[in-house]
This record gives structure tokens, C-alpha cells and sequence, in this order.
């Protein structure tokens, strides 16, 4: 008989939690105990966006995602070729809504 590791980690993830929320923009605030990461769609034309998610990591936490999520890109542009970097996308900071007036 095969032995499982006893220390095996068994994750559920619920149908309406495996569609996912898309997001175009992160914004990260953090204080000396946690990092907290709003994840938000913001559509062209529109004046006010939601924060679809909110991810509260400790430091240490926020540090692993990182370097994990740094090694999974890696993986990614060494299958696809490289990502283009947003400096060098132009992108219009109108996002078609309304020009600012002061």
C-alpha cells in the first residue's frame, strides 16, 4: 500500500470562486503588520470603479507571493517570450472617459 505524507494540504475551491474576478489594476497599501491589495476593473468611459477582491498578507506572506508569482513569469516568458513591460505601452490616462478640468 502506497502511504500519503501525513502532512498533505487538501484545497476546495467553490464554482463561483474558480470563475475569478478580472482586475486591470492593483493598488497596494501596507502598514508594519500587513500588505492589503485591492484588485479593481476599470472600464473605459466609466468615472467610478469597485474593488472587485481584497488580499491581506502578513509582510512575510506578501514577500513568498511575490518572489512566487516573479518565478511563475519567469516560467512563462521562457514558454510565450517576454511580456511586454507597461513603460513601454502607452496608455492614455483618460481610459476614453471625460477629460480633467482644474
Amino acid at each position: 500500500m502506497e502511504q500519503q505524507p501525513t502532512n498533505q494540504l487538501n484545497i476546495e475551491i467553490s464554482e463561483e470562486v474558480a470563475e475569478g474576478s478580472y482586475a486591470n489594476l492593483a493598488i497596494i497599501t501596507h502598514s508594519n503588520a500587513e500588505f492589503v491589495i485591492d484588485f479593481v476593473n476599470v472600464m473605459p468611459g466609466t468615472p467610478k470603479s469597485k474593488v472587485k477582491s481584497r488580499i491581506i498578507f502578513t509582510p512575510m506572506h506578501a514577500k513568498r507571493f511575490m518572489k512566487a508569482l516573479e518565478e511563475n513569469i519567469e516560467r512563462f516568458e521562457a514558454a510565450n517570450g517576454a511580456v511586454q513591460d507597461l513603460e513601454q505601452i502607452e496608455i492614455p490616462m483618460h481610459f476614453g472617459g471625460p477629460t480633467a478640468q482644474a
